[in-house]
């Protein structure tokens, strides 16, 4: 049957998409058990802010060398995709090389798509030494044993076969052309795979072949595969970093965020107008629940950022609490939300629909108090992470749960609060006697 290998293909596609569209489902239902949060204010900057951070790449370059590498690995994935189009072109319908009429242009985008192949490869190398055999410090703290460090070489290795498997398909199909064989279509610049062709050019035409359509059967089934495993990877941050850098916050990054509840209490507690006992206006009635116990009580933007966490750990690399020995890592805290979103996914699918309590919540049994409570508030993990994602948000909220649901806060910052209450100020002091020391000197 001359069409059974297009056949094949074809159904490889549609099973591959119908797989990925399910992911994105799950996805979509996860990220929807967050409280609604209205973002649509300020279009103009929120397009400006993905456009600077998400495509280019403006955070990742402010360490020169590991940003410009990982820029390397981001455009060849962008770039180089635009050759899958045509392989899956060629693919379905049996054609070879189907953007051949491009001419000289089409030389130059393959030209490009080597040079950038081979840059993915040195800039691969270079990462697996730093996470394997330098061992740079952000990439081996507790965190990041077990699946996220396999998980971090396997796309490694998956990116290093990808780009070999290109450019052995490439040296294959090149040295075929020089042979002037039927079906290869003379067309294309090889600026890297012309120099492993002679490692080819003493192979029989058949075995040729067979090299190229390995390579080339082995190249579309791995990017298939890759994106289908992204959902389970933190290199989901490839397709979610665009929206996250979108939704992110525009607040200056010291402005936390006030409950309107607490705010109508407070205010009405300074009008000498206003009825203590009158009934609350419609709208204004309290929340249910202060703060955050579980991932459902944080917004959808939250967990959009929990699934875009990359695991670079800048986050945790410059947090002043992690550095001084504390327990608190924001990186960890983005993936215990993850972790905890996927467990009520779970749940969600294996009774139909519905979640069933399992004892379970992101505090307490993901992060501790001591995690929450370590945090300096003072957005340095913020800044420095490359996708906009907001750890100190989720530590706040769920701070806020510790204190007015359980008035579980520690001694220190109980005294405060007291203080503030009876005295207006953080400390011990009458409001009378607090300018005592300023008569005695």
């Amino acid at each position: 049957m001359p069409y059974l290998p297009n056949i094949l293909f074809a159904l490889l596609l549609i099973g591959s998409i119908w797989f990925f569209a399910r992911n994105v489902g799950r996805l979509r239902r996860n990220i929807a058990l967050g409280r609604d949060k209205e973002v649509s204010d300020n279009r103009g900057q929120r397009w400006r802010n993905m456009a600077r951070i998400a495509l280019g790449q403006s955070k990742m370059v402010v360490r020169p060398v590991a940003g410009t590498m990982h820029l390397f690995v981001y455009l060849g994935f962008i770039i180089i995709n635009i050759e899958v189009l045509e392989i899956i072109i060629d693919g379905i319908f049996g054609t070879h090389r189907i953007f051949a009429f491009m001419g000289v242009l089409y030389d130059l985008l393959i030209g490009s798509f080597e040079i950038l192949a081979l840059l993915v490869i040195l800039a691969v190398v270079v990462f697996w030494l730093r996470r394997n055999v330098i061992r740079i410090r952000r990439f081996v703290k507790p965190e990041m044993e077990g699946w996220p460090k396999q998980d971090a070489n396997w796309i490694l290795y998956i990116e290093l076969v990808l780009m070999i498997l290109f450019l052995t398909m490439n040296a294959a199909d090149y040295q075929l052309q020089l042979q002037e064989v039927d079906y290869y279509t003379q067309a294309g610049a090889f600026p890297v795979s012309r120099h492993l062709a002679g490692f080819l050019e003493n192979l029989s035409i058949p075995m040729l072949i067979g090299i190229e359509r390995a390579a080339w059967w082995l190249h579309i089934l791995g990017i298939l595969f890759f994106l289908n495993y992204l959902y389970y990877s933190k290199h989901l941050h490839i397709l979610l970093a665009f929206p996250n850098t979108y939704f992110a916050s525009l607040n200056p990054m010291g402005q936390f965020r006030n409950l309107d509840a607490v705010t109508r209490e407070v205010r009405m507690m300074m009008d000498p107008a206003a009825d203590p006992y009158a009934a609350p206006a419609e709208g204004s009635a309290p929340p249910e629940k202060f703060g955050a116990s579980d991932v459902t009580d944080l917004s959808w933007v939250q967990l959009l950022a929990a699934y875009t966490c990359t695991e670079c750990g800048r986050c945790t690399a410059e947090c002043p609490a992690n550095q001084t020995g504390k327990k608190l890592s924001p990186r960890k805290i983005m993936m215990d939300t993850r972790d905890r979103l996927e467990e009520v996914g779970r749940n969600i699918e294996a009774n139909k629909g519905t979640f069933t309590p399992d004892g379970k919540q992101l505090l307490h049994d993901y992060i501790t108090p001591e995690e929450l409570w370590a945090c300096t508030t003072c957005n340095a993990c913020v800044q420095a992470c490359p996708v906009s994602i907001d750890p100190l948000s989720i530590i706040m909220d769920m701070r806020q749960y510790l204190v007015m649901e359980q008035s579980a806060a520690p001694q220190e910052l109980n005294i405060m609060m007291a203080n503030i209450e009876n005295n207006a100020a953080p400390w011990p002091f009458n409001q009378q006697d607090r300018l005592n020391w300023a008569r005695e000197h």
